[in-house]
This record gives C-alpha cells, structure tokens and sequence, in this order.
C-alpha cells in the first residue's frame, strides 16, 4: 500500500505564493507519475499537472501555466506544487496522486488513472 500526505495548504491573498508536498510512503522504491488535482467547490476535481518518475516531463493545465512549478525529489520521495501568483479561482482542495502504472507519463487529466490519492490540503484564496 502507499500512502500519500498532502501539506502546505492555507489561506492567502491574492498574488501570494504557497508551496504544497506530497509525501510519500511505501513501495519506495518503485517508479510513480505523481500529479496534482483540484477540486474547487460546486466543482468536478481537475488536473492540475503531473511528472514523470525523472522528472524530465511535466505537464501543467492551462489555467496554472507559468504560475505553477511541479518538482520532486525522489531521494525523500516527495513531489511538490509552487503556486505563485495565486488567484481567487486557484480556491480549491487540492490532492496529489500516484501512478505505478504509467511512471514515464506527465499527462493522466483522468482520474480512474491513478492508483493512490492523498485526503487533500484545502487552498483558499482571497480576493
């Protein structure tokens, strides 16, 4: 089993920045995709973005490009999301996932694709 802890989530301002983790725990040493979903409230959960195992490829949704970083470190096995330049319509849970399966792939939007969820960090931002 894996277990996935979300951290980082708090209330700011418009223009402020917060940096989410995700911290990882079992099946260390196996190769994941990790990516970043947000559930805005009223709202179906989205895909925020994703990295491969190496890190070479990471994909970010439109809504986020250029305000939001993926990165990971895979020696403490955690993946992190740097949001800066937040906005009011950045509001959301956001959840952090993990892929077994697709370990090479940046871009899973579907959710059914992967196979552990952290319980989410709640985000709000004010306008």
């Amino acid at each position: 089993q894996v277990q996935l802890v979300e951290s980082g989530g708090g209330l700011v301002q418009a223009g402020d920045s917060l940096r989410l983790s995700c911290a990882a725990s079992g099946r260390a040493f196996s190769r994941n995709a990790m990516g970043w979903f947000r559930q805005p409230p009223g709202k179906e959960r989205e895909f925020v973005g994703g990295i491969n195992w190496g890190g070479g490829k990471i994909y970010y949704a439109d809504s986020v490009k250029g305000r939001f970083t993926i990165s990971r470190n895979n020696a403490k096995n955690t993946v992190y999301l740097q949001m800066n330049d937040l906005k009011s319509d950045d509001t959301a849970v956001y959840y952090c996932a993990a892929d077994y399966i697709h370990w090479d792939s940046s871009y899973e939007p579907g959710t059914a694709s992967w196979d552990y969820w952290g319980q989410g960090t709640q985000v709000t931002v004010s306008s």
